[in-house]
């Protein structure tokens, strides 16, 4: 019997986790939309969004249609301050904002994702528009190439086989023979480059933080608009990137 009373309550909380994700990857759903979504009986889905809508997790406007509110972000927001990972890396990344001037970001892998932890704002008024908490794709973006680049072979052909290459922009890499070439070279120099390849007239220059074990932990960059940056000193602004995140990856363990 108790056996039965737990499966009931696994089949709950997986039905509800489905419900938020499917909401979390749209402005809003009607029901219709939610019920393929998540694959459940429309009965089904009604009952569990008026328990998550009166907890206050969903949200449903005058057109019958379904929202995700602030809470969970704001519960995400609130645990993302007791990662000792954050808390150590801010000071880091507030040293590259203000040397460079511009937005520093630290990313963390997250299934195929990679997911803005940390933000550093520009000295300037033009600035990247960001949040944390912002998921980006892997493999158009500087901190998600380096986690492609850090993938094992079996890794990385499976998620070319499962990831289009869809471009995000005229510059964004679009066959998998470049992607491939684009990341042992930044295997071998170290840092990776989004060369406006995610949003127009914006560069971002990465580089990995790893932990003790070698494994990288998440990646930190920082970003320009086209106008200020300065492609001869390319190499020198990719050096100061990866001189903070080998500074952090030191302070956690890592000697490579």
């Amino acid at each position: 019997m108790k056996d039965r009373e737990d499966e009931k309550q696994v089949s709950a909380v997986q039905r509800t986790v489905s419900i938020l994700e499917a909401l979390s990857k749209a402005e809003s759903l009607n029901l219709e939309m939610l019920a393929k979504a998540t694959e459940l009986p429309k009965a089904t889905l009604l009952r569990f969004l008026s328990s998550l809508a009166a907890l206050g997790y969903v949200f449903r406007d005058d057109n019958d249609l379904y929202h995700l509110t602030l809470k969970m972000f704001s519960i995400g927001s609130r645990s993302l301050s007791h990662i000792d990972l954050i808390t150590t890396a801010k000071p880091f990344a507030k040293k590259l904002a203000d040397e460079l001037g511009e937005t520093v970001h630290m990313g963390i892998l997250q299934d195929d994702m990679a997911v803005y932890v940390l933000k550093e704002e520009s000295i300037y008024t033009l600035r990247m528009y960001s949040q944390v908490g912002k998921a980006i794709p892997l493999y158009c973006t500087g901190i998600g190439k380096i986690f492609l680049s850090e993938m094992s072979g079996n890794e990385l052909s499976s998620y070319l086989d499962t990831h289009q290459l869809k471009p995000f922009t005229p510059k964004s890499i679009k066959t998998e023979e470049d992607m491939r070439k684009e990341l042992i070279a930044i295997k071998e120099r170290g840092w990776a480059m989004d060369d406006e390849e995610h949003e127009m007239n914006i560069k971002c220059i990465a580089a990995p933080v790893k932990d003790y074990t070698g494994k990288t932990v998440a990646a930190i960059s920082a970003s320009w608009p086209i106008f200020r940056f300065n492609e001869e000193h390319k190499e020198d602004l990719a050096a100061k990137v990866t001189n903070v995140t080998k500074e952090l990856s030191g302070i956690l363990g890592y000697e490579g």
